[in-house]
């Protein structure tokens, strides 16, 4: 195999933390170039990616005995797609906490809800795709109720007519509580949540279709006197993934909720007058007649990582076909390997020394 000299670096954990590239230190490497093997569509190149971050709330709250006369209800937003809050944040998917959160907030002003329990999403890097909450209403208000429901079914599968096709807003008795949750605080949460930003912040000015920032309310569970709340955000412009983190945060400040903000993992910003992506465009229309797709993508890869600590390494990410990454279904395209194999050898053996 044609090839100058190699470094070849094996990370663990890429799906669950990026564990390794976050322990790689500065001066470890030599090299100037890095071909990150770790794309799954043959065929195209990847030459930037997010960085991303979490944003977490507490809001406090206290509890009080259940009014005599009202009735318990389970309302629920389900048969959402989901997704990756990265790859799939511009598809215009629901997010089932917000869907949710603007039927909580407008039942509280017309019918005076009360609420116990609110619970939506999962992963911090998925868009919720069930939410539900235990609500109280006096027992003459199930009519209303009903007509409030059926009402924004209605309203919700207008507004996501073809990406969410088997959308659902329903509701049940439920049993009884133990406590609803006071008033100040249901209204400090239902405020924070509708204001709380969610989707695509900015699209990137050099990369067409390309989503530069965004931000995803992943999750709301209760905790014993509290409620977390856990959203993520993503760019890869770092100042800009600082500028909507503080949006998150200052919006949490404002109900008086607790917020923590981890550390995070940087973006990589594309290189125009990169050599290396020059370099493989041209082995791949040499070797298979047809131009690959270059582009940038709105999820963390460990370039990201590893060109914040090698600043200046000229990086290119490509590999074969993969399908159900980070899943029990994983499996890979397997006509799809021997052309990665075949670009991998060609762009190794025309990198000049």
């Amino acid at each position: 195999i044609p090839h100058g000299p190699l470094e070849c670096l094996f990370t663990v954990d890429e799906e669950t933390g990026l564990t390794g590239a976050f322990g790689l230190k500065p001066g470890f490497l030599k090299s100037e170039i890095l071909l990150n093997l770790d794309s799954e569509d043959e065929g195209q190149l990847f030459i930037g990616c997010a960085g991303g971050q979490d944003t977490q709330a507490w809001l406090p709250f206290d509890k009080e005995p259940v009014p005599e006369g009202y009735t318990a209800y389970k309302v629920m937003v389900s048969g959402l797609k989901g997704g990756h809050s990265g790859d799939e944040i511009n598809k215009g998917l629901g997010n089932a906490n917000k869907l949710l959160n603007r039927f909580l907030w407008e039942s509280r002003e017309e019918l005076g809800l009360k609420l116990s329990l609110f619970d939506g999403g999962n992963l911090r890097n998925a868009i919720a795709r069930e939410a539900y909450a235990i609500v109280l209403l006096p027992e003459d208000m199930e009519p209303d109720l009903i007509m409030f429901v059926q009402n924004y079914q209605e309203i919700f599968r207008s507004e996501y007519p073809v990406t969410e096709p088997d959308l659902a807003f329903t509701f049940s008795k439920a049993e009884m509580p133990d406590f609803i949750i006071d008033e100040d605080s249901t209204f400090q949460l239902l405020n924070a949540l509708y204001a709380c930003p969610h989707g695509v912040i900015a699209m990137s000015q050099e990369i067409d279709n390309f989503v530069e920032t965004s931000t995803n309310l992943a999750s709301v569970k209760f905790e014993e006197d509290e409620i977390l709340i856990t959203t993520s955000q993503r760019s890869s412009v770092d100042t800009e993934k600082v500028d909507v983190t503080n949006m998150v945060t200052s919006v949490f400040n404002l109900a008086g909720a607790r917020t923590e903000t981890s550390d995070g993992y940087p973006g990589w910003t594309p290189n125009p007058n990169s050599a290396i992506v020059e370099i493989t465009e041209r082995s791949y229309k040499k070797l298979f007649q047809t131009e690959p797709e270059v582009l940038a993508i709105h999820a963390g890869l460990e370039c990201g990582l590893i060109g914040d600590k090698y600043p200046g390494m000229d990086m290119i990410s490509f590999g074969p076909t993969i399908k159900g990454a980070h899943s029990p279904d994983e499996r890979i395209e397997i006509e799809s390997v021997q052309k990665f194999w075949d670009l991998t050898l060609d762009v190794l053996k025309n990198i000049p020394e």
